[in-house]
């Protein structure tokens, strides 16, 4: 038995070190970056982005494209991308998708079926951001060209997470806070929008990538609001802005304050933090917001000494009331949806999971009339590397 046992454990090792048996070699496949989906008559139209593999390799410049793409239509998403192997020149691979997009046709009669799709093939991770085309097809837009970026998937996924950083108008929302929202009783789903400035028709041809000035463009800039699976209306950049003061996902951000003699002073928003709370008063529901936010002076455009403490508190002062205001535009647009976009619901059921059993049925009426506190305490803490302004009293 000494002896077996080791040649026992060798057999083991070596049954365990058979190969990939399920490897796919790139010479077979095409990997897909952005998929399209938009509603048809009797199904779907998909199409798909797949990278040129030529193309991306090549060090110098040629003429061929980063990118293809190509479309078919199905009773289902599946048997619609199964029928792009008729079209496409190889098996479409998605493990390296980087977004998808809904025409916004198809965002409004509803997206529950197609996502049923997307969370259940193993095929694909849930790392991919999803979008709307804001006023147009998921096909149009997928073709658009964009420079520096030879595979425009990759420009749409990286100008929503810059946005979402550093000005804060947008989101990236991937598969599984998407599905969460849906299937929530107290909070509503959000997409953010993709807008194409110009022509489209322009965007799919080269020249639209050989100009100083591209004339045709993808924008990240509105949050598309969903009642369940069903896209009803838009936010707007400040409201958008509001939905992410409310809901914690402000990073960076710039805004400005009016002067009373006229020109502008900008302020930087460095860090801030949101703590959201669901309480009950006498039974009724209240949501209180309390936002800390720390910021810097970025731009000073009117004569003011901000080198003085109660110059700096008035500053203060003013920023807190704009960033309010910003705040309840957007859940007054929200209110006039009846959607409960921020996740309200979900903090009163933490708060008290009884009182929230009685709410949940009626919440799209009780959302409009809820009472929510806000309490903004926001901190300058630099004035940049000059005290005075160039802009100097006559």
């Amino acid at each position: 038995m000494k002896k077996i046992a080791p040649l026992l454990s060798v057999l083991f090792i070596l049954l365990g070190l058979t190969g990939c048996w399920s490897k796919k070699e790139l010479s077979e496949i095409a990997i897909v970056t952005a998929l399209g989906i938009d509603m048809i008559e009797d199904g779907y139209r998909v199409s798909i982005q797949i990278v040129n593999p030529g193309a991306i390799a090549a060090k110098t410049g040629g003429q061929d494209l980063g990118m293809l793409v190509y479309a078919a239509e199905g009773r289902t998403v599946l048997e619609a991308i199964r029928r792009l192997t008729t079209v496409a020149p190889r098996k479409p691979y998605f493990a390296h998708l980087r977004v998808v997009i809904f025409g916004e046709e198809t965002a409004k009669a509803g997206l529950r079926k197609p996502l049923d799709f997307l969370s259940r093939d193993h095929s694909m991770r849930t790392d991919f951001v999803i979008t709307i085309a804001k006023g147009m097809k998921a096909e149009d837009q997928i073709k658009v060209l964009t420079p520096m970026e030879k595979v425009s998937a990759n420009k749409i996924y990286t100008s929503i997470e810059t946005a979402e950083k550093n000005w804060a108008p947008t989101k990236i929302v991937l598969l599984d806070e998407l599905v969460s929202a849906l299937i929530s009783e107290g909070k509503e789903p959000i997409i953010t929008g993709l807008e194409v400035l110009g022509n489209p028709e322009t965007g799919n041809k080269r020249e639209n990538i050989e100009r100083v000035q591209v004339p045709v463009t993808i924008k990240s800039d509105y949050i598309g609001v969903l009642k369940e699976d069903k896209l009803v209306d838009w936010l707007d950049e400040r409201e958008s802005k509001g939905f992410n003061y409310i809901t914690d996902n402000i990073t960076n951000t710039v805004g400005f304050i009016e002067c009373e003699g006229g020109g502008t002073i900008t302020i930087e928003t460095i860090r801030s933090k949101t703590d959201m709370k669901g309480i009950f008063e006498k039974d009724k529901p209240k949501i209180k917001i309390h936002i800390t936010t720390e910021a810097d002076i970025a731009d000073v455009e009117c004569p003011i000494d901000i080198s003085k403490t109660e110059t700096i508190t008035e500053l203060e002062h003013k920023f807190n009331k704009k960033t309010e205001a910003i705040i309840l535009e957007s859940i007054d647009k929200a209110k006039k949806l009846k959607t409960d976009i921020y996740g309200f619901g979900e903090a009163l059921s933490r708060a008290d999971a009884k009182k929230w059993e009685r709410l949940k049925h009626t919440w799209d009426e009780e959302f409009t009339k809820l009472d929510v506190e806000t309490k903004i305490d926001i901190k300058i803490r630099r004035t940049g590397t000059i005290t005075e302004s160039f802009q100097k009293e006559e």
